[in-house]
């Protein structure tokens, strides 16, 4: 059986397997938090195929959410992503570059 580490690895990539969260993924990139709600988000889907999206990155432990008031923020957990595979967000970042 797989250890925990390539058990989360994989729901890693299954997370950003789908082409919206791998977009969200290269948005989030950018190392700053972005509200829920914005024009950087229009990928031309329900908002609720997005809160979907987002639940599957937060879930697959790419992604945190900050609730402060009725606003709420994503953000990459880019240093932890770095620390545990090295370069793996960077390559997602650039792969359209």
């Amino acid at each position: 059986m797989a250890d925990d580490e390539d058990a989360a690895l994989v729901d890693v990539l299954r997370a950003v397997a789908d082409p919206i969260r791998l977009r969200i993924v290269q948005t989030l990139a950018d190392g700053r938090a972005h509200g829920k709600c914005g024009t950087h988000w229009d990928f031309g889907v329900h908002k609720s195929t997005m809160t979907h999206h987002f639940r599957i990155l937060r879930e697959a432990g790419l992604t945190r959410t900050t609730v402060t008031g009725r606003t709420h923020t994503i953000e990459l957990r880019r240093d932890e992503l770095d620390a545990r595979f090295p370069g793996l967000i960077a390559a997602l970042a650039n792969q359209f570059e």
